[in-house]
């Protein structure tokens, strides 16, 4: 099961890219352990700058706007 973290302070488009990774886990029958990381000190220990962050097992893999659904499907499957 792959650990899906959304990084962010609870802005719109955190709270989109969390929603749009959950739609897509279920839409492909995947099981994912998704977590809000809201903490600032939290997030910059990623190294992440701009918001929403996505950690995905432990790796950044996105920093800054929202994801495209393409990008999503891969990160989720």
């Amino acid at each position: 099961m792959k650990n899906i973290k959304i990084l962010g302070t609870g802005c719109k488009a955190c709270e989109t890219t969390f929603n749009l990774f959950r739609i897509a886990a279920e839409q492909a029958g995947v099981e994912i352990e998704l977590e809000k990381v809201t903490d600032t000190a939290a997030i910059m220990g990623y190294g992440v700058m701009s918001t929403p962050g996505i950690v995905v097992d432990g790796v950044v893999v996105h920093a800054g706007g929202l994801p495209g659904p393409d990008q999503i499907r891969q990160w989720v499957s």
